[in-house]
């Protein structure tokens, strides 16, 4: 009986997985990865070069677009079947061998994933590999600390609503805001109102081939990629000294 091996790949350049990744990636003689239809899929992309020449490749393509809306019943039934079709193929694979599956950043730090996790459970073996996160990538880009002191750091979907995110701007010290891409123009409009849009930065495939760093400020929202995250760093709050 084998096992599922979920690899987090890290935040995007192949020498920033960990070794423990790197050894399952290269060993691996089954692979499966998630991607978006017509693309090769980035947790592909980051391994290019390190497969097996035989190995088997099965491609987990979304089956959702742009037209349907993410909050939609729609969209909620579409993913959940696929998740449960993927369950499925997987668990089957892994009672003859092991299976593994690639994971941009970290596996359960908002990885789709956690998803074939949940439905894995009692059905197959499952060993997870843990990935730096895409965030901390983007951040050492920057070669300043994201946190310092007792600063508290949150971190955000730019999803949320425009209200939201200006309210927790104003109570956090040091931001990470995620999923940014078509939701940009409402997140610099939140760290404006909160008066932080002088401190955010915009970070674009960090770690990448094409990484571009630049003030939030002057980025053209509608050139803003997928893989993009804000960030505003925090300014090292002291704790309280007691008496």
């Amino acid at each position: 009986m084998g096992r599922i091996i979920c690899c987090g790949l890290g935040p995007g350049d192949p020498e920033l997985m960990s070794v423990k990744a790197d050894r399952a990636v290269r060993a691996a003689s089954h692979i499966a990865y998630f991607r978006k239809k017509g693309r090769p899929g980035q947790a592909r992309r980051i391994v290019d070069g390190m497969l097996a020449h035989n190995v088997r490749e099965f491609p987990m393509e979304y089956p959702v677009t742009t037209e349907i809306a993410f909050d939609s019943p729609d969209y909620a039934r579409w993913l959940a079947s696929f998740y449960d079709e993927w369950a499925a193929r997987l668990a089957a694979l892994a009672r003859d061998t092991d299976v593994v599956v690639l994971c941009e950043g970290d596996p359960f730090f908002y990885g789709s994933f956690m998803h074939l996790y949940t439905r894995l459970q009692d059905h197959a073996e499952i060993e997870v590999i843990a990935g730096i996160p895409g965030m901390a990538g983007c951040w050492n880009a920057l070669g300043r600390p994201i946190a310092l002191g007792d600063d508290v750091m949150t971190v955000l979907m730019g999803t949320l609503p425009e209200a939201e995110l200006e309210q927790r701007v104003r109570t956090s010290d040091a931001l990470v805001i995620m999923k940014t891409g078509r939701n940009l123009e409402k997140v610099r409009r939140a760290l404006a109102a909160a008066g932080r849009l002088g401190e955010a930065w915009l970070i674009e495939r960090g770690t990448m081939p094409g990484e571009r760093v630049a003030r939030l400020s002057e980025v053209d929202a509608a050139e803003c990629p997928y893989f993009a995250i804000v960030l505003v760093h925090g300014q090292g709050r002291r704790p309280e000294l007691s008496e």
